[in-house]
């Protein structure tokens, strides 16, 4: 997993300014690193970490949200120019969810974790694109290198990226009879990873966390009744 970066660099920062009250279950936490990278995660894993995304008391609309920050701060945030509020990505979550049967607020949740909705983005490990997808994963899903461009350049084109990624996703949901977290474990850490922990998330800090950020996204963005394939507890969350 990459760390969520750029998008919401300057957002971020002020959000952290306007809320460093202790979290509560359910919270979302992060940080926005001196390389302008932006951390997300379930869990405060150090001092760093401020709320971010709150449980129970989420503004209701992003503009809502800029504006306490701005009142709080003095600094109004300025959106990456790639925000996803019109970025190219949306058709190709809307594409991909019918496609595969998946709710597209849960492709939004995982990109959120995975990329921040940096289409350029590239992990340590090599994974690529918003969904974060290794070149050996993307292969197994239709991805080839033509006369044009490298299997990991076409990773970067947000339909190529979330067309494969929603495809495994599906995959690995039916492969583990249903279950949206052993799936979504199995996204960050490898099904055999799953499979070798006996069909239970894997005892890996960062895997056990990335599960947890997901699912709370997700609960965030939509009421609990509304989704798919599991129900989790959650207030809803403004549309990125």
């Amino acid at each position: 997993m990459l760390r969520p970066r750029r998008w919401l660099g300057s957002w971020m920062a002020a959000a952290a300014l306007a809320l460093p009250v202790p979290g509560h279950a359910g919270d979302v936490y992060g940080y926005v690193d001196d390389d302008g990278v932006t951390h997300l995660s379930a869990e405060p894993l150090d001092g760093r970490y401020l709320v971010f995304f709150r449980a129970q008391d989420l503004l209701d609309s992003v503009r809502e949200r800029t504006l306490g920050v701005t009142l709080a701060t003095g600094i109004p945030p300025r959106p990456h120019p790639a925000a996803p509020r019109d970025g190219p990505w949306r058709d190709a979550v809307q594409e991909a969810a019918r496609a595969h049967a998946l709710d597209p607020e849960l492709l939004h949740a995982l990109i959120a974790t995975e990329s921040a909705f940096d289409a350029g983005a590239v992990s340590p490990k090599g994974a690529r694109g918003l969904m974060q997808l290794m070149p050996a994963t993307a292969q197994r899903y239709g991805v080839r290198t033509d006369d044009r461009l490298s299997l990991e350049a076409k990773l970067h084109d947000p339909r190529v990226n979330i067309a494969a990624g929603s495809h495994y996703l599906a995959d690995l949901i039916r492969m583990f009879g249903g279950s949206l977290e052993l799936a979504l474990a199995a996204y960050n850490a490898g099904e055999g990873a799953v499979r070798r922990a006996g069909n239970r998330i894997p005892g890996y800090p960062e895997t056990q966390n990335y599960v947890k950020t997901v699912m709370r996204l997700y609960a965030q963005r939509k009421p609990p009744q509304q989704q798919q394939p599991e129900r989790k507890n959650g207030a809803a969350l403004p549309p990125w």
